[in-house]
């Protein structure tokens, strides 16, 4: 059974309800990224089911550099900071440079290694060093029983606050899979277990300059990877997925989330053998 590890005041892991970590891809503006906050905490909030706001304040390996990356460093820090305060959510972030970890552990809770970077050394053992709970992202090229590798470089630190997340592996050009095996080997190492679905129905590069999606398969996937027992389920949510400043085209639509949290609490409910409350 994998540890149980707080973020802020969710506890995950062990035999702790399914959480959930969502938001938009990036900070698109202030008032975008309160407002979605708000909602799918309430949405939350009303199914009784544990929450992480994430977005991302830089998306620095967009597929064409005229593609939208966010607001920045400091600006995306002071957004996520209000939003914390606001409402009392744990955050949840990208680094994707050993110099930005001590800064952005003085607002996240959680500390997201991206996948492409997960065996980047100094990166994962500067994001061990800030006591943070860190999020290791899979890479899409790395084998479940390889995160074990990069585990190590964070836990040498003496920090063992950890959780995996998978988000497809390549299969072929521009397609990815995922192999439901994948989270119960992850999960042998002791660190609880996250289903990225909304990056695992992404196309990347499929548009030429940037990523295409199949959104229609995020519900039956984020079913699946609540039956198979994961702790937590990742998704990228927007009010209006047409619009999106990145990964729109993979994105849950907001009003389509309500239906599907409460599918996957009663899922999740029924593997840990509990009653939905």
């Amino acid at each position: 059974m994998a540890r149980e590890i707080s973020i802020g005041n969710v506890r995950i892991g062990g035999n702790q309800p399914l959480f959930l970590i969502a938001g938009p891809c990036v900070i698109e503006s202030e008032i975008h990224a309160v407002m979605m906050a708000e909602r799918i905490a309430g949405i939350a909030a009303r199914a009784n089911v544990p929450y992480v706001f994430k977005a991302s304040f830089d998306k620095a390996n967009r597929s064409s550099e005229q593609s939208y990356r966010g607001p920045g460093l400091v600006e995306g820090l002071r957004i996520l900071k209000k939003i914390k305060e606001r409402f009392g959510l744990p955050i949840l972030t990208d680094i994707h440079e050993a110099s930005q970890a001590a800064l952005v552990a003085e607002v996240a809770d959680v500390l997201q290694i991206p996948a492409f970077l997960s065996r980047q050394t100094d990166l994962l053992v500067a994001a061990g060093k800030t006591g943070r709970v860190v999020n290791l992202k899979k890479g899409q090229f790395l084998s479940p029983w390889e995160m074990a590798n990069a585990i190590e470089k964070v836990a040498k630190t003496g920090n063992d606050r950890i959780f995996l997340t998978e988000r497809g592996a390549s299969f072929g050009y521009q397609n990815l899979v995922v192999d439901m095996r994948s989270f119960p080997i992850m999960r042998k190492t002791g660190c609880p277990v996250v289903f990225d679905v909304t990056h695992s129905v992404q196309l990347p590069g499929g548009a030429g300059k940037s990523s295409g999606g199949q959104p229609e398969f995020i519900e039956p996937l984020a079913r699946a990877g609540a039956a198979v027992g994961v702790d937590g389920i990742f998704l990228e949510v927007h009010d209006n997925p047409a619009v999106a400043l990145s990964d729109g085209t993979n994105a849950l639509p907001l009003a389509e989330l309500p239906a599907l949290v409460g599918k996957l609490k009663q899922i999740a409910a029924l593997v840990r053998g509990w009653s939905v409350q």
